[in-house]
């Protein structure tokens, strides 16, 4: 197995931060060069969603882990390998802290890892930063009638 994490902070509460990866992964908010993702049926576990990173081609992922406002996974199966992808979040004295993981597995993993998971994980920082951006937006968007 390969694995690979990064961890950022940000002073808005964790129901903002929530509502902007939510919001992502239901396709009611974007942004310039976002994955797409088009649910195939409820925010829960169980449920697939057609992910189209900019660029590439689709790919099918199922939700396998969801507690509102603490974490989000969802499990791809490629090439005979399992691409898990996970979100926690976490208060801070700062603020809230969100973890993203990859997890790579399967038989080629120790092989296809160190090359492929680099080439996935190396905008986690920039999608991190983009996803606090959503977030403000969010917190402070009047509250819906």
């Amino acid at each position: 197995m390969w694995s690979t994490e990064y961890t950022a902070v940000t002073p808005l509460p964790r129901a903002a931060v929530w509502a902007a990866l939510r919001g992502l992964h239901t396709a009611e908010l974007t942004y310039d060069g976002a994955d797409v993702f088009e649910p195939h049926g409820p925010f829960a576990v169980g449920s697939q969603l057609t992910v189209t990173p900019a660029g590439q081609g689709a790919f099918l992922s199922t939700i396998v882990e969801l507690v509102e406002n603490e974490v989000y996974a969802d499990r791809t199966e490629f090439n005979g390998l399992t691409l898990f992808f996970r979100h926690t979040l976490a208060d801070t004295e700062a603020g809230t802290s969100v973890t993203h993981r990859l997890e790579i597995d399967g038989e080629a993993s120790d092989q296809v890892g160190p090359e492929l998971g680099p080439q996935i994980s190396g905008d986690f920082d920039d999608s991190m930063a983009k996803l606090f951006e959503l977030a403000g937006a969010v917190a402070s968007a009047p509250p819906a009638r």
